[in-house]
């Protein structure tokens, strides 16, 4: 066996630009695949886990999947919002630890508003348990602050200190701008890869006064309040989007479910955020099944090559493995020495492969997470991760081998004489 293996790495050696192609297509292949699997494994952790911490999600009677959609995606919209009063009676129950408040409705330049108190920043959680970090600045202080998500900032080339305008609803029609009511940016959030990226953040305050002057999702005609008057009116929220629980004790999450389903002021539900997001997940991640099928056929493709190669060479080398049997070779050890040489290109090209992903995740992990909000792992792997890799590259090296035996098959068939006869 020592023999064949030597003898099989010096043809590959003889043969090393062709057989270099087809390491380099099954390495990318391998890349793609591996690459598709953790990207989406990734995704999945941080579809998730773009709320974590929370044991309840608190907003009007309607579709558990409607109020996370709008409340944590910020797709969508509500049906209808809950009473301020409603909101204070849940944060003052005894088994609450803390709450936030969440009021949605307008946007800037396509990006969600989100009017919410100063325990946003101390309390919200995603992703491992990960706090909020600013990146420059500091979160809201005035009723006219505004502190941006990382990808508004980034994609509309925001500073600290710039003035911008908000816009009522989702600005699609004439005149929806608060011009007015002009926010000051005090503060920009660190990239978090969830939907807190893409969000402009004002307190309930300022929520509040840009629409003291509008009633029925318009401006009042006739009748405007200055900015700098704004202070003198009454700025408590009278309603909310949703509201964001975390409970001093994690068994108390069903009673406290419970309650707030019975409480007869109000029709209100609480969510867990855990079981909707799955549900969620059952619907927008079945595009995951097809980004995977498409990364094995590459990798179909790929070995695909690496028969057409060998077939193609077997030709050229039927002289070669008729001395081989002349001197002796049984047919078993043709079969043997090509299998090894399709079985050494095959694992060449995985570990080709996986040191290609190594560094596109090194390198590429933090441009990513900026430009697309995707937080990925990177380099580490936690068990269950490496269990997973590890079974899908050895399906990948059982179809190299496999791969590797057809042309080995068609090589035990050639006779002595049909191989020292050339061909007219």
């Amino acid at each position: 066996m020592r023999y064949l293996i030597a003898l099989a790495l010096r043809s590959a050696w003889n043969r090393r630009y062709t057989l270099s192609f087809t390491l380099l297509s099954i390495a990318l292949a391998t890349t793609l695949l591996v690459g598709v699997e953790r990207l989406r494994h990734d995704v999945r952790e941080s579809f998730s886990q773009s709320v974590s911490g929370t044991d309840l999600v608190v907003g009007a009677r309607s579709s558990p999947v409607q109020l996370m959609l709008y409340a944590v995606f910020r797709i969508g919209e509500a049906s209808q919002n809950m009473r301020w009063t409603s909101a204070q009676k849940i944060s003052r129950h005894p088994a609450v630890a803390w709450s936030i408040p969440l009021s949605l409705g307008d946007s800037h330049h396509g990006f969600p508003v989100l009017g919410t108190s100063l325990d946003y920043f101390t309390h919200f959680r995603y992703g491992d348990r990960q706090h909020l970090r600013l990146q420059a600045g500091k979160p809201f202080e005035g009723v006219f602050d505004a502190v941006l998500g990382a990808e508004v900032a980034r994609r509309l080339g925001y500073r600290l200190g710039q003035k911008i305008v908000l816009t009522h609803g989702s600005g699609a029609l004439e005149g929806a701008a608060h011009g007015d009511k002009p926010f000051f940016i005090v503060g920009i959030l660190a990239p978090t890869g969830t939907p807190v990226d893409r969000t402009v953040h004002i307190s309930l305050a300022g929520m509040e006064a840009v629409h003291l002057d509008w009633q029925g999702g318009a401006p009042v005609p006739g009748f405007s309040i200055p900015s700098e008057l704004v202070r003198k009116f009454d700025l408590t929220p009278r309603t909310l989007t949703a509201q964001l629980v975390g409970l001093k004790q994690r068994g108390d999450v069903f009673a406290m479910q419970r309650a707030i389903a019975d409480d007869v002021d109000e029709p209100l539900m609480g969510v867990l955020p855990g079981v909707t997001l799955d549900q969620i997940w059952e619907v927008v991640g079945q595009g995951e099944q097809a980004l995977l099928l498409v990364s094995w056929l590459v990798a179909l493709v790929g070995l695909g090559g690496l028969v057409a190669v060998i077939l193609a060479s077997l030709d050229a080398r039927r002289r070669e493995l008729a001395i081989l049997r002349s001197v002796g070779a049984r047919p078993r050890e043709l079969l043997v020495l090509l299998a090894i040489e399709g079985v050494s290109v095959t694992v060449g090209g995985i570990l080709t492969g996986l040191a290609l992903l190594a560094a596109l995740l090194f390198f590429g992990t933090p441009w990513i997470e900026i430009h697309y909000g995707i937080a990925l792992n990177g380099l580490s792997l936690s068990r269950d991760d490496l269990v997973s890799l590890a079974k899908l590259l050895g399906w990948i090296l059982l179809a190299g081998s496999v791969a590797s035996l057809l042309p080995g098959l068609r090589a035990y068939r050639l006779s002595l004489i049909d191989g020292l006869t050339p061909r007219t």
